[in-house]
């Protein structure tokens, strides 16, 4: 199939725009507010200590011996990198434009970008994570909107069911299989009022592919050529089906979207509710080349190599219809999701729920005139997946996206320093095997977080 290199000119338009209103901003005099431009920019950097469980699972997919690591006889599903780790994640550039409420843009880039690669630790260290512009005032969720309106968006941008006030640093099963990462295209937002509002898009799509759902994504489809030894550094990981990152617009793959919410808010907007029910539809590509990975994504991966081994498939559509409810009560919050799936007539569903609370400390010590240890922000996240995917006889490679998951992630966030927090979590991941058993494929994350 031939991507065409559409996307790259809606960034690149984007990436356009945003400098075209940054110098305009910077045409006037004064700081951060420019005759009416705002503009702020700022860079994060994460640094972990990662210690995963190791686990083992021999697979009965007969791959032929250039396939497998040097000396191995079979294949196995294995945790993408066991043990104890010290690693840093990623650099965040960041920068965004407003002037007044008609007009934002923002440009976010990573570098290092660790937890992102896919589908090879070879993937790309410098990812353009965020490049759009927006024409109108777009209301966050559970805010109630100023007067009706409607906005329209343009670039490269998180869709819009996604949780982005997250308050752990790993993902839950849900929100990695179906909207972790940034799509291209177009979002028109409308707001009926102040209470009802719709959404509707026009993206990429992202590509249908398989990773771990814990820290890393692990390596999949790497010729044995490419591995040195029989315990290769990164391994394949327990993989789940989920929507890779776009960097390509295929007119004849778009997807589109639509949602229709209604949100309510208090005067002191303290407390706040919104709900949304969304859907998604596009056509699954023949065969999407995936860099690095002689695995193809979308209906060649269903397939499985050679078309040898193919799940159940009936057809090429894949659709997502789904409800969200953020709910905010002073310093609590509470963030549920559930998505039921069709993908090529295969069918799964899943929910992700949730709870944080966030607590300001009294001062105790300062340095430099600046609070140390200022707050304290407990969470809890709930998270499950359920595919009804059929065919356990066959011997595909990539079996565990077949197999039922819960997910449990809990831990703290504490504000050392302003600027600076640490992230303490432990991931209970639970999966069912085709036999029935179940095994665990816990993890412990730590990461110190600075923000400039």
């Amino acid at each position: 199939m031939n991507r065409q290199p559409w996307g790259l000119g809606v960034v690149a338009a984007s990436v356009a725009l945003f400098v075209a209103s940054l110098a305009a901003a910077q045409e006037s005099d004064g700081g951060g507010d420019l005759d009416g431009w705002d503009w702020d920019w700022g860079v994060e950097a994460k640094v972990h200590y990662r210690d995963s469980d190791s686990n083992r699972v021999p697979l009965r997919f007969p791959f032929p011996p250039e396939f497998l690591p040097l000396g191995q006889e079979v294949g196995f599903l294995e945790t993408v990198e066991a043990g104890e780790h010290f690693e840093a994640s990623t650099a965040t550039f960041l920068l965004d434009v407003q002037h007044g409420k008609g007009f934002a843009a923002r440009l976010k880039v990573d570098v290092i970008d660790l937890y992102d690669r896919n589908p090879t630790s070879e993937d790309h260290k410098v990812d353009l994570d965020e490049a759009w512009v927006r024409f109108g005032q777009e209301t966050r969720p559970a805010r109630l909107a100023d007067s009706s309106g409607i906005y329209v968006k343009l670039g490269k941008f998180a869709h819009f069911e996604r949780q982005n006030d997250r308050h752990l640093e790993s993902y839950g099963l849900v929100s990695t299989a179906f909207n972790r990462f940034e799509d291209l295209g177009l979002e028109l937002g409308v707001d009926l009022g102040r209470h009802f509002y719709m959404k509707a898009s026009a993206t990429a799509g992202n590509p249908l592919f398989i990773r771990d759902p814990n820290a890393l994504a692990g390596d999949n489809g790497i010729p044995a050529l490419r591995q040195t030894n029989p315990n290769p550094d990164r391994k394949s990981g327990f993989v789940i089906l989920y929507d890779t990152e776009t960097e390509d617009f295929d007119f004849d793959e778009l997807e589109l979207g639509a949602g229709l919410g209604v949100r309510f808010e208090n005067a002191p907007q303290t407390v706040g509710a919104d709900f949304l029910v969304w859907t998604y539809r596009r056509d699954l590509a023949e065969d999407l080349s995936i860099s690095g990975s002689f695995y193809g994504g979308d209906l060649d991966l269903l397939r499985g190599p050679f078309d040898l081994t193919p799940l159940p498939i009936t057809n090429e559509e894949k659709s997502e219809t789904g409800a969200n409810l953020w709910l905010y009560l002073g310093d609590f919050s509470f963030f549920g999701q559930f998505v039921d799936q069709e993908v090529a007539g295969l069918d799964r569903d899943g929910f992700e729920g949730e709870v944080s609370w966030s607590f300001d400390l009294p001062l105790r010590w300062a340095v430099a005139g600046r609070q140390v240890f200022t707050y304290i922000a407990p969470a809890l996240r709930f998270s499950t997946l359920d595919p009804d995917f059929g065919g356990r006889e066959q011997l595909h490679p990539a079996a565990s996206m077949r197999w039922e998951w819960d997910k449990l992630d809990f831990g703290v966030r504490l504000g050392l320093y302003p600027g600076l927090d640490m992230t303490v979590e432990f991931s209970d991941n639970t999966f069912v095997l085709d036999s029935g058993a179940e095994r665990d494929n816990n993890e412990l994350l730590t990461t110190l977080r600075w923000r400039l």
